[in-house]
């Protein structure tokens, strides 16, 4: 798709955002939160994606290992015990939001649910969490998560 509508002169505007000075792709870290075959999704607060749902995650901060930040990011996020899967990244997508301006790689890790009710721990950012089935999930995901899905992706199997 970016290909057509780099040849269709679509991309104009995204041209002159690239060019912006430290205007560089982000890492985002997401953490798909397992428990008893549901994944745990938040509805997203503030002006970017406001109204989707997404895992939790957030940003990598500079110079933080890969893993510190998926626990971290779960902690301040959710307030749940978890215990990562994965050694690794299982899945990576690229997520550009051009009306936002904004570029992520988002990295996701596995995490196994130990304990805890989710809690809205930053109310600027989330406004809920949900358990939900994979597959069965609300129309209105966030990016990252509808680009995750699209490659076929499952963390259950």
């Amino acid at each position: 798709m970016l290909k057509k509508s780099l040849e269709s002169g679509n991309m104009k505007g995204e041209r002159k955002m690239a060019k912006k000075e430290n205007n560089r792709p982000k890492i985002g870290i997401a953490i798909i939160i397992l428990k008893n075959e549901e994944v745990l999704l938040g509805k997203r607060n503030g002006a970017h994606g406001a109204g989707t749902w997404s895992f939790p995650g957030g940003k990598l901060d500079i110079w933080e290992n890969l893993k510190d930040c998926a626990k971290r990011e779960t902690r301040e996020e959710t307030g749940l015990e978890v215990e990562l899967i994965d050694e690794n990244p299982i899945a990576i997508t690229n997520d550009m939001f051009f009306k936002d301006e904004k570029h992520y790689v988002t990295l996701y890790f596995r995490a196994r649910y130990i304990s805890g009710e989710p809690r809205i721990m930053e109310p600027e950012k989330c406004g809920e969490w949900k358990w939900f089935k994979w597959g069965y999930f609300p129309n209105n995901l966030f990016l990252c998560v509808d680009n995750l899905i699209k490659t076929g992706y499952n963390p259950l199997k």
